[in-house]
């Protein structure tokens, strides 16, 4: 399918991302590399302005915070942050400040706030019982997001990542789908952290002797300016696990394998003086239009997965460990 000006996630019209990296070997043992990405549904106040948003988990080895008040409203009311699995703490507290800061009513005149936050385990590269990722990284992260092209590879949250046993990270992808003079964006960003040698079908490289690590992760968030429901967008998330599939992972024990799918088509309000919302017109369940959005997400997806590996850099982490940039056959 076509692709997006940039080619990314920011294709959806107001999407933003942004990254705070952190890399620093500290001595022969310790080396700090790790970092936080932000992905922000839409540039004004999200907790104002909701968007709706589902979650699919495809394998729930993750430690990730509030995919059950999504799951339960179908609304996504924060940024999306994505860090490391001891640094979920640290990145929830400061995406609180920040959004404490922007919104006075929460906690006081109106209800609490669900945060978002995703996490890959960075522990082969990063030394991650450090902690390095303070609160203020997330808010730098949140500070720094645009709708515009960003780096991709070894940056924020995946600049410890391993994919395939070589050097994976952020990347991402868009599609475009036309119908009937409709057209609409599909963006994916994916943190890749997944998967042996021997199951990438795009790749002929071979680690001798494997990298040991933990079996990994990959949080995946899809985008689009669909008109969707929660339910619907819980449909698009689950396609995105084809996508990932085709790249040839096989979904090991130890691996949190999560979707995280929004549409900014529209915003639901958090304050209303009427007990009835507004009613929206969504896309049918049964229209050639719907296959074309799932199509998308599954070709965005599989691409945002090679795009990790085409834009990392080999690494040096913790013990002078190596993890090497992929060398594609073309």
């Amino acid at each position: 399918m076509k692709k997006g000006k940039w080619n990314t996630i920011t294709d959806v019209p107001n999407v933003h991302v942004g990254h705070m990296t952190l890399y620093e070997k500290l001595n022969q043992e310790n080396t700090i590399c790790t970092g936080v990405t932000a992905i922000l549904p839409h540039g004004g106040n999200l907790f104002e302005h909701k968007v709706p948003a589902a979650n699919f988990v495809l394998n729930g080895f993750g430690k990730t915070v509030g995919l059950v008040q999504v799951e339960e409203l179908g609304v996504m009311e924060s940024p999306i942050m994505l860090t490391n699995t001891f640094s979920v703490a640290a990145v929830l507290e400061g995406t609180l400040e920040y959004m404490l800061e922007q919104n006075p009513s929460i906690g006081d005149s109106t209800s609490s706030l669900n945060i978002v936050v995703g996490e890959c385990n960075d522990s082969h590269l990063n030394s991650m019982r450090l902690r390095a990722v303070k609160p203020e990284h997330a808010v730098s992260a949140i500070h720094t997001a645009k709708n515009a092209p960003f780096e991709q590879g070894a940056v924020g949250a995946g600049k410890g990542m391993i994919c395939y046993e070589q050097k994976g990270g952020i990347g991402s992808s868009s599609r475009i789908a036309e119908r009937d003079g409709e057209q609409f964006t599909v963006g994916v960003l994916s943190l890749t952290n997944f998967g042996n040698a021997g199951e990438c079908r795009f790749g002929s490289w071979q680690q001798d002797p494997p990298i040991e690590k933990p079996d990994g992760s990959v949080i995946i968030i899809v985008a689009t300016d669909a008109p969707l429901s929660d339910r619907q967008l819980r449909r698009l998330a689950k396609r995105a696990s084809i996508g990932l599939g085709r790249t040839g992972t096989h979904i090991h024990n130890g691996s949190g394998d999560i979707i995280i799918a929004f549409s900014n088509a529209y915003t639901i309000p958090h304050q209303s003086t009427s007990p009835i919302g507004e009613a929206v017109a969504f896309v049918r369940d049964d229209s050639k239009l719907m296959n074309d959005l799932f199509q998308a997400t599954i070709e965005a997806t599989e691409e945002s997965v090679y795009q990790s590996l085409l834009h990392a850099e080999t690494t040096v982490g913790r013990k002078n460990r190596v993890v090497e940039k992929a060398k594609f056959d073309h």
